[in-house]
């Protein structure tokens, strides 16, 4: 197939698209194939595809709302995410694995990295003279049909262990709250994670699309300030109260190879959405300069939280501190009762976000395509189709509540290959024209680099559920 035939075959459809999309901002894309750039693959390999019909069928088609966001409601977006109710865990899960020194440095240079991984993605998001709305959109422009497959599963396999985790993260929180009260143990988890997947489905049937979350963004924002402070000022008194605490490493040197690798799959876990595309696709133009704003918004002032409340938990409970860290601190039953349930609320929020993609391709697939988002047929569709995949997120969740080990399978599965392998090598096969020697050598180090630590995360996260599995039943009440 002609390359420049394919080009206009391509501008025809996406100018019966609904969505308007603008220009590109980088003009070194177009050099006269307008919607295809030669610079994404050399441009044999390109029509080899083409006549084999390895190219994915692209549409910017969507249900959903784009191209209306400000850039600050997009780092608010990124913010929810970055601090919501699992940096309760990161005292127990980064820091008590890795210790001070290992732990805050892994910290600050996973923010690093992240920052500079998102931030390569973000300027792939016009390629080839459109905008890219998902990140399988913009991995089969780039690479094919094979690769578009490939990263649809992987990115549905992470935001679906995120969103499991947070059903159970939210369930911790409804039980933690129900045991400050009574100690009857009637309340038993699984019995929670029933109740926050139902809160989770109700919510998402009122909320159509990600943009739409405007004023809830506020309030999930409220919502993290108060569980973090609370941690953050009990964590605190009971530290200058207690006696010296142990912050050695626990465990054996072969167990402890193991939770140091699962510990660096949380610290990817734990800036990354495994969506930014998706976010990046509602944001107003510039969609790339915006998109920065927001990147630099999240990994500046949004991660003091986060650090503020983690360096907190392990200062004040050294190498005991548990993997949720309000289940460690004293106070007045009234207060930590707030503070659950602000984490179990911000949760519900937050699950929505990571959510959103599944929702998408759902809703634009399926769904009727006219009426508005509140019309009483497309509410029945939500209804259905929403409930019955957070049904299936609950279940899930339910049958094996381990929490720590969603968040290590869940970093070297997919965050690792998504943000950090992915990102690198699109780079290069977009940008490996202008790059030089050092450059292109960077980049394929961290593509290697990080393909190696995907894999050992991944045995380390194995080998953890495992040990859980035989230590716990399903349904456990943990």
């Amino acid at each position: 197939m002609d390359v420049n035939a394919a080009s206009a075959s391509s501008s025809s459809s996406s100018s019966s698209s609904s969505c308007t999309t603008p220009e590109t901002e980088d003009p070194q894309f177009d050099d006269g194939h307008h919607e295809r750039a030669p610079l994404l693959l050399p441009t044999k390999i390109m029509d080899a595809a083409d006549e084999k019909g390895e190219r994915p069928d692209l549409s910017e088609d969507t249900a959903h709302q784009i191209s209306v966001d400000p850039w600050y409601q997009v780092g608010f977006v990124l913010i929810t995410g970055v601090n919501s109710a699992y940096v309760l865990g990161y005292s127990g899960s980064v820091m008590v694995p890795l210790g001070w020194i290992a732990g805050t440095c892994g910290l600050l240079l996973a923010a690093a990295i992240s920052m500079y991984a998102n931030a390569l993605l973000a300027r792939l998001h016009e390629v080839g003279g459109k905008r890219h709305i998902r990140y399988r959109d913009l991995a089969g422009h780039i690479y094919g049909r094979k690769i578009y497959g490939l990263t649809w599963a992987l990115q549905y396999v992470n935001l679906f262990m995120i969103n499991t985790g947070f059903i159970i993260l939210a369930g911790q929180a409804l039980k933690a709250t129900y045991a400050l009260f009574r100690d009857d143990g009637a309340l038993k988890l699984p019995y929670c994670i029933a109740i926050s997947g139902f809160v989770c489905a109700l919510f998402a049937f009122g909320i159509p699309y990600l943009s739409a979350l405007r004023v809830w963004l506020g309030f999930s924002t409220l919502f993290s300030l108060i569980y973090i402070v609370i941690a953050f000022v009990l964590s605190l008194r009971d530290g200058m109260a207690a006696p010296a605490r142990d912050y050695s490493i626990p465990g054996s040197h072969g167990i402890r190879v193991f939770t140091t690798i699962g510990a660096v799959a949380d610290l990817v876990f734990a800036y990354n959405t495994g969506m930014l595309p998706e976010i990046q696709a509602t944001i107003r133009p510039p969609v790339v300069k915006n998109m920065e704003k927001a990147l630099w918004f999240q990994f500046t002032v949004g991660s003091l939280p986060l650090y503020a409340v983690t360096f907190m938990g392990y200062w004040a409970y050294g190498s005991s501190t548990s993997s949720y860290l309000l289940n460690n601190v004293k106070g007045p039953v009234w207060i930590k009762a707030a503070a659950n349930m602000s984490a179990f609320l911000q949760t519900v929020i937050a699950l929505h976000i990571f959510a959103s993609p599944m929702y998408e391709f759902l809703d634009t697939k399926y769904g009727s395509g006219h009426g508005g988002p509140f019309a009483f047929h497309n509410m029945v569709f939500r209804v259905l189709v929403r409930g019955g995949y957070l049904t299936v997120n609950t279940l899930v969740a339910a049958v094996l509540p381990f929490l720590g080990d969603f968040m290590s399978l869940t970093g070297a599965l997919s965050t690792f290959p998504l943000t950090f392998v992915l990102a690198n090598h699109m780079y290069l096969m977009v940008k490996g024209h202008k790059l030089s020697a050092i450059q292109k050598s960077w980049h394929w180090l961290n593509v290697i680099g990080f393909s190696g630590l995907a894999v050992a995360a991944a045995v380390a996260a194995i080998r953890l559920i495992m040990l859980d599995s035989s230590t716990y039943h399903f349904f456990a009440d943990i």
